[in-house]
């Protein structure tokens, strides 16, 4: 008997074949929706390099970023400690409704990443402090289309797939203890992604973490 995949659920369809599970939900926007939300993300949010301490020299990303939550929090990453800033951006709290509508899983902070181009990425890493009680980490995107990866610790298998404006992929389980991912540089001309990643931050005042780079 034939398994009929429209009747399937996002949380049903893994695209991990093991040691973790990453679930796509597609687009869940309409085109206007998206657009007003990137547009408005752009121009509201306070976009900041990324900063790391390479060889005791403070360096800056091309990459920009911006991290936001409901209390304050804070961790340690390259050697840099990161604050998060308030819950106080209107288009926040409504991408965050439609996020949680879809996935039926609650978050406390928002970490967002704006690439200008397909020169500017994010190498392979994983976020470890997405495990247990806080394992699950969902990500929406907007703008231009660039292809996100994923690489088995252990195996090298990979798994890769094209992110496109509005759509939502959530990944859950082990996939932080046993895969890393990675946005993909590319030579195409291709225009301005911002990327949110809502997760539950572990509800500590701080966290230490030397691995993680806590986007996508």
């Amino acid at each position: 008997m034939q398994t009929d995949l429209f009747l399937a659920q996002p949380e049903d369809l893994n695209l991990l074949p093991i040691d973790g599970a990453v679930h796509n939900y597609g687009v869940v926007l309409t085109a206007s929706e998206a657009d007003s939300f990137f547009a408005r993300l752009k121009r509201e949010i306070a976009w900041a390099p990324d900063t790391a301490m390479v060889n005791g020299e403070l360096i800056q990303s091309a990459r920009q970023v911006a991290w936001h939550a409901d209390s304050p929090l804070s961790y340690t990453h390259s050697g840099v400690q990161r604050q998060s800033l308030p819950w106080d951006k209107t288009v926040l709290s409504e991408l965050r409704n439609v996020v949680q509508r879809a996935t039926a899983t609650r978050f406390n902070s928002c970490v967002l990443n704006l690439y200008q181009n397909g020169s500017q990425g994010m190498g392979w890493h994983s976020d470890p402090e997405a495990q247990g009680l806080h394992d699950v980490i969902a990500s929406l995107s907007f703008g231009a289309t660039r292809k996100f990866a994923f690489k088995h610790k252990a195996s090298g298998e990979r798994r890769d797939l094209a992110l496109h404006h509005g759509q939502l992929i959530v990944m859950r389980g082990e996939t932080q203890k046993y895969w890393l991912h990675a946005l993909q540089r590319t030579s195409l001309e291709v225009g301005p992604r911002v990327s949110l990643t809502f997760r539950q931050f572990p509800d500590v005042s701080s966290v230490s973490s030397s691995a993680t780079a806590l986007g996508s």
